[in-house]
């Protein structure tokens, strides 16, 4: 089998053709394209959008990032549609990263001379470089025992002799005792799925140092099998101080294994899959920069659900779920954030802004501030989109901002006169007075 890489960015598009490669326009095999078609197919039936089918020879990407491997070893890198110019590759690598490490709390280990040339490896070696180093530490720090009770037939006696199970032995195995006894093996939950993400990890990687490194670690960890119940054996996963250590590794584990936010690829193949979908990466890491940024007293709530849209039949229907709530000293403001570009220049077309949406900040703004108050769309920010726009009033009462989140510089722009500022614990140049 024949391994490919192709690097995309969202919204590009697949074909069996033959075409100049891009970060745009890329070609596949038949059978990957097939494959994809087929993947398609099942996101689809989940109500969910993977790609839409143009023709018979051409796919276009839908706003999923990661990595994605297909049967015949094509292996897919789908990077945010973000930068334009300069190079983009790296510069959205990296990207994608940051928005990885902030939604899923992980904490990489700190960058040394030896691997800076993979500084701008796929995201897929960057995964697997990351869990390798964490389980390289964890091993020479040492692997965590346990005390497991077997009981067997013996012809010597060790340990406990079950006396019931002896009387009852027939004629001529009176010999043979049944004996219950603890062995101090490495065979604990968090050791089982540490060895079945190595054997992932192993077949997965295209680098040599990876390969080697996972190679030495898999001898070390001969004595322990890998997990075949995953979900159990995370559930049982030890967080007490004795197993502290183990901690630092557990994200990256649970990546592999999707078993976090990446979106598992059903059916028999298990290849190296680690899908997201973007405008949950935006949201988690605006979430996460504003909660950094949060002023004392002051209150951020996440997917909020205390309002529905109306009654029906004595019960509540269509629940209305902002992003994110804002509080402090008994008010409330609604923050919604979209993966989507503007054009802050561009009037005539409303900036690229969408109808429903204002329709769904404007029922958040009747149900959970009772009309009166401030709502803001944020957005990241571009080349085409560096300064907030001008307000947008529903009424006199309530008013929409929409303004621009910097992923480069991590920094929200808003004006003095968004009311929300005084709840953040901004930088003066992050308040910039709008015209």
């Amino acid at each position: 089998m024949s391994s490919q890489h192709i690097t995309i960015r969202e919204y590009a598009r697949l074909t069996t053709e033959a075409v100049e490669a891009s970060l745009d326009l890329a070609h596949v095999s038949p059978s990957a394209f097939d494959w994809l078609c087929d993947v398609s197919a099942s996101f689809s039936r989940n109500g969910a959008t993977l790609l839409q089918v143009e023709g018979r020879r051409a796919l276009k990407w839908d706003s999923y990032v990661g990595v994605l491997e297909t049967p015949c070893g094509t292996r897919l890198e789908i990077l945010p549609k973000h930068h334009e110019q300069d190079d983009c590759l790296q510069k959205s690598r990296q990207l994608l990263r940051k928005l990885i490490q902030r939604a899923l709390q992980l904490k990489p280990r700190e960058a040394s001379v030896t691997n800076l040339e993979l500084f701008d490896a796929p995201l897929s070696e960057w995964v697997i470089g990351q869990f390798l180093g964490e389980l390289d530490l964890l091993v020479k720090r040492g692997v965590r025992f346990d005390y497991q009770r077997i009981e067997e037939e013996q012809r010597f006696l060790r340990g406990q002799l079950n006396v019931v199970a002896q009387m009852r032995q027939p004629p001529g195995r009176q010999h043979h005792f049944p004996i219950r006894h603890d062995v101090f093996l490495p065979d604990r939950a968090e050791n089982r799925l540490l060895k079945l993400a190595l054997e992932q990890v192993a077949k997965s990687t295209q680098d040599a140092a990876h390969w080697r490194l996972a190679s030495e670690l898999r001898a070390m960890l001969a004595e322990v099998p890998a997990s075949q119940q995953v979900s159990r054996d995370f559930r049982a996963w030890s967080r007490d101080r004795l197993m502290a250590h183990y901690q630092a590794i557990r994200p990256w584990c649970e990546l592999i294994l999707n078993q976090q936010m990446p979106i598992a690829v059903s059916g028999e193949w298990r290849g190296m899959s680690l899908l997201f979908p973007m405008e949950a990466l935006f949201e988690r890491y605006v979430e996460g920069w504003l909660r950094i940024h949060l002023a004392a007293g002051a209150r951020l709530t996440a997917q909020a659900s205390r309002h529905s849209l109306c009654q029906h039949d004595n019960s509540s229907m269509f629940r209305l779920e902002p992003d994110l709530l804002l509080e402090n000293n008994q008010r409330t403001w609604v923050l919604d954030t979209k993966w989507k570009k503007l054009d802050g220049s561009d009037r005539l077309n409303k900036y690229g802004l969408s109808q429903a949406d204002f329709y769904q900040l404007f029922a958040y703004g009747q149900k959970y501030l009772g009309g009166q108050g401030e709502m803001a769309l944020i957005y990241p920010r571009s080349a085409q989109f560096q300064q907030p726009l001008k307000p947008f009033d529903f009424s006199p009462e309530l008013r929409l901002w929409v303004l621009p989140f910097d992923l480069d510089a991590d920094a929200l722009t808003v004006g003095e006169a968004v009311d929300f500022a005084r709840c953040l614990n901004l930088p003066t140049f992050a308040l910039p007075r709008l015209a």
